[in-house]
């Protein structure tokens, strides 16, 4: 199968990283997949070091600039499927009339409806199939009118990494200035510094863990419009200089390998990719029950779930852990094991070229 895959997104985040993700699966397994990606953007320069051949765009108007070179392409180049991974790629995709050549899919990661104003739904409805990261997705999908039996739901994946040795998990905890002593708790979060993703909570919730650990120290690895907000609000709470903002780590994994809990206490995820990545580590979890987190941690049994927007929740859960090492463990565990047989790059690569397979077969395009 010959795939085309589209991203003009600037930065790297979940819906990038996804998108090399399934592209490096494809390759992997024979199939030929290349990309369309701003020029100089981070997914641009990953697929190339990848090995991937990327057509870049950039400048202004990047998704008229894009429409022309799908148009260019299409002349060149018999593609099976184009797949479109974020709005704007859908846009150019639309414009060049893509779906009068292939068959289109169109990746839909944010929870919210899709617009319905003539323009918005005319893109969504040039696809034989949106694919929804989570069924919480679908439900805002199917709000915008769109009919349910063209939104199917493909979960993202991560890689599944090896557990660290020892050793490592010391040195990865000691960049974070953390001596390997038992009140010396490291808690996590990682993510896009914004209103949404509620960072303020852990914040609050720390002065409260230190009553109990007054070792404790959080992370809050990445970056964004809410950094200088939340700076203040820990000097103000007098947790300054007990929280680290890491701003963007080139190697996330280091925070993974440090941690002894992971937070996760965003309003409303669509899914949460870091989520997924720290479960993949085996770290026990704190996550907010909105959105699709329910989707991917049962309380108790892989993760522990706070039922509302609560610090002293949050601080409870976490204290909880940091006493209880064998639930902890056993919570990382599960958590694991989660991933592996759910949310792994490999079964989402293989969820989505099944779909792939219905959608060529429905349009006469088989590989």
């Amino acid at each position: 199968m010959t795939t085309l895959h589209i991203d003009l997104g600037r930065q790297w985040r979940g819906g990038q990283n996804q998108a090399l993700l399934l592209v490096q699966g494809l390759r992997a397994r024979g199939h030929a997949a290349e990309l369309v990606a701003l020029r100089g953007s981070p997914l641009a320069e990953r697929a190339q070091a990848a090995g991937v051949r990327v057509h870049q765009v950039g400048g202004r108007a990047a998704r008229l600039q894009a429409a022309l070179l799908l148009r260019k392409l299409l002349d060149q180049t018999r593609y099976d499927l184009v797949h479109c991974h974020d709005a704007h790629g859908l846009t150019a995709a639309w414009l060049a009339g893509v779906h009068k050549h292939a068959p289109v899919v169109a990746s839909r990661r944010v929870a919210y409806p899709a617009s319905r104003k003539p323009f918005a739904l005319a893109r969504y409805r040039s696809a034989q199939r949106i694919i929804a990261v989570s069924r919480f997705v679908r439900e805002g999908v199917l709000a915008s009118g769109l009919p349910g039996e063209w939104v199917e739901v493909v979960y993202d994946g991560v890689e599944v990494p090896r557990l660290p040795e020892p050793e490592e998990r010391l040195a990865a905890r000691r960049r974070w200035v953390v001596p390997d002593a038992s009140d010396r708790a490291l808690l996590g979060c990682v993510g896009y510094l914004l209103p949404e993703k509620a960072q303020d909570l852990l914040i609050r919730a720390l002065p409260l863990v230190r009553e109990r650990y007054p070792g404790c120290r959080l992370v809050l690895a990445g970056d964004g419009p809410c950094r200088r907000r939340l700076e203040r609000l820990a000097l103000q709470l007098g947790v300054g200089e007990v929280v680290e903002f890491a701003g963007l780590v080139s190697d996330v994994s280091q925070v993974y390998r440090a941690l002894d809990v992971f937070l996760f206490p965003s309003l409303a995820e669509p899914l949460g990719s870091s989520l997924l990545a720290a479960m993949a580590c085996g770290l026990p979890a704190v996550a907010l029950a909105r959105g699709a987190v329910p989707e991917i941690v049962e309380d108790g049994r892989n993760g522990l779930l706070v039922p509302a927007p609560d610090p002293a929740l949050i601080a409870a859960a976490v204290v909880r852990l940091l006493e209880d090492s064998a639930l902890a463990a056993r919570l990382g565990a599960a958590a694991r094991g989660t991933i592996e047989r759910r949310f792994s790059a490999g079964r989402m690569v293989e969820d989505t070229l099944a779909l792939y397979d219905r959608v060529c077969g429905e349009s006469g395009h088989f590989r």
